[in-house]
């Protein structure tokens, strides 16, 4: 709904593929959603034609980290399934920095 423009939303890149967008309940100093728009439920679904894609989404994380000044470094999520706590069902990735991140997560 985002992609779409149905819900307002802070978009920080938009192009033909991919939509980046700071997250309505951020973790760190820096969180942003970066989401295909092709609709995709989650990473159980990629199909073999998502490889493009997804590679393309994946070479513009550094573009968007820069933009985002996340020099000293940054943590790239992606959340699949009820276990993983997937909330919402379109494949995104989390982008976070901007302080030191701690390791387990949760």
């Amino acid at each position: 709904m985002i992609a779409n423009k149905d819900i307002p939303s802070k978009i920080v890149y938009e192009d033909d593929h991919i939509i980046v967008f700071h997250d309505l309940e951020p973790q760190a100093p820096v969180h942003v959603l970066v989401i295909p728009k092709k609709h995709i439920g989650s990473m159980d679904d990629v199909q073999p034609e998502d490889a493009e894609l997804l590679g393309y989404l994946m070479t513009k994380i550094k573009d968007i980290a820069k933009t985002l000044e996340l020099e000293n470094g940054y943590r790239l999520i992606n959340n699949c399934g009820e276990d993983g706590l997937q909330t919402v069902k379109h494949l995104h990735f989390h982008l976070l920095g901007k302080r030191r991140l701690t390791w387990p997560p949760g």
